[in-house]
């Protein structure tokens, strides 16, 4: 089953690349009290993913800020290092937090995996964005496979 808008964040642990190599770090952490937007790609240093997706909110991080926003996440099935590699590579600094979700075990009790076993790129999120308030899905856009409007900064801007 997909979450959906009113549902909560589930309460699960995720891992953030640092300087001192990964960090466990958990969902009440990310959300609790907060105005978050989390963002998910089907993986790290992919083109759409890596062209528009992240450059987005990095651009727009400011905007996000002035309304009110607390974190931008970036989540992605991919381990910290790649996570913390990516985020260095594109500049992400303190504007955006990337996290790991290694196993898909987030992804997949969000209900938003994506299969591309056939693909040789194994189970990865499907490309995603939501706005949570106190750990509360207050808007959830998935695109559909290939797609890239939804999902993007512009378009949670006007959903924050």
């Amino acid at each position: 089953m997909t979450i959906k808008v009113g549902d909560s964040i589930p309460s699960m642990k995720l891992m953030q690349g640092t300087s001192e190599g990964p960090k466990e770090i958990s969902t009440d952490e990310i959300f609790k009290g907060k105005k978050v937007v989390l963002f998910a790609v089907p993986g790290a240093f992919t083109p759409t993913c890596s062209a528009k997706h992240l450059p987005g909110f990095v651009q727009n991080a400011a905007a996000f800020k002035a309304k009110g926003v607390d974190s931008i996440v970036c989540l992605a099935v991919n381990d910290a290092f790649v996570m913390g590699a990516w985020g260095k590579d594109q500049g992400t600094a303190d504007n955006v937090i990337m996290l790991a979700d290694g196993s898909a075990a987030f992804t997949k009790a969000l209900g938003l995996e994506l299969d591309l076993l056939a693909r040789g790129m194994g189970v990865r999120s499907q490309r995603f964005a939501l706005v949570a308030v106190d750990g509360k899905v207050t808007h959830l856009a998935v695109e559909p496979p290939g797609g890239f409007d939804v999902s993007k900064a512009e378009s949670l801007l006007a959903a924050v």
